[in-house]
């Protein structure tokens, strides 16, 4: 009979552990899935702004190697993250192409200017960065115009950062509410070993020697349903480059290394500070308390 008590305790013990383990891993995915969120609107933002295009048109009396000194210049400012030359033929191409019709044949003549276009790193891409920089460039003999559409700017940057704004407080919200969830399931997988808690207590056992199995086993679930969240995460992102093929330039295993540490991180911290605070709390009960 006390065989088949013991076999039935330890059993619905497993059950407990499974469940708190899964329990945990769920969280976590989802506190995975908000931080690439975040990522990938960083990479996101950083994309769009990078890819906004400033026209340096050059004067027509200005000879190639005097465009390409330029050009060599403009790849050497601390403002530009990519310089194109841009020829009359290239631009006569492109403008065909938008157009649908040969533009040159009915004009016939190429009106259009040799340009080279500046694409600014992220950091710069605002209207009071670009005018500084469009005054630099306007310095320049070479330099017969500089033209780029500001309200866009102006209306990009409002764009991404009410969207950042509402990612941020979204995930501090979540993250506050992640952590009430783990502690919860971790307090009830305590809650059913008060008994044998307060027994190890009664027949002289110290807290700190009553505490370290149940802190050590706080930290491996916690562990251990990081690694699951972050298996179910990598086959997440799988699926999604695979679906969407364009999300690879958004790729960075860098930052999604951030993310898995910062998942784990997060895992064990929260797993070892709720096991400690739900054991000390049952450490301080009367036994008439456990019953409540």
């Amino acid at each position: 009979m006390e065989e088949f008590e013991a076999s039935s305790s330890a059993k619905k013990t497993k059950a407990i552990y499974i469940s708190t383990v899964f329990g945990i891993a769920m969280v976590l995915l989802m506190v995975g899935l908000l931080g690439l969120i975040l990522v990938h609107a960083n990479k996101l933002s950083r994309y769009v702004k990078e890819n906004l295009v400033v026209n340096v048109y050059v004067d027509e009396t200005a000879r190639e190697p005097d465009i390409l000194q330029l050009q060599h210049e403009l790849e050497g400012n601390p403002y530009v993250k990519q310089a194109v030359h841009v020829t009359k033929e290239l631009a006569a191409r492109k403008l065909q192409k938008d157009l649908g019709e040969d533009f040159i044949k009915f004009l016939g003549v190429n009106p259009l200017s040799e340009s080279i276009d500046v694409y600014l790193k992220a950091e710069y891409a605002n209207n009071a960065d670009i005018a500084k920089f469009k005054a630099q460039l306007l310095k320049n003999p070479l330099v017969k115009e500089v033209n780029y559409q500001a309200p866009l700017v102006e209306q990009m940057n409002q764009n991404l950062a009410s969207i950042t704004l509402v990612i941020l407080v979204f995930a501090g919200i979540f993250v506050v509410v992640s952590v009430a969830l783990i502690n919860n399931t971790i307090r009830l997988a305590i809650y059913s070993q008060r008994f044998l808690i307060k027994s190890m207590q009664l027949v002289g056992a110290t807290k700190s020697f009553i505490r370290k199995p149940f802190l050590l086993y706080g930290l491996w679930h916690g562990l251990l349903g990081a690694l699951i969240a972050i298996i179910i995460l990598m086959g997440t992102l799988f699926l999604a480059y695979k679906q969407i093929p364009d999300l690879v330039i958004l790729q960075s295993p860098y930052e999604f290394g951030v993310v898995f540490l910062i998942v784990i991180g997060i895992g064990v911290l929260i797993s070892g500070l709720s096991t400690t605070f739900a054991v000390n709390r049952f450490l301080r009960l009367k036994i008439y308390d456990l019953y409540r």
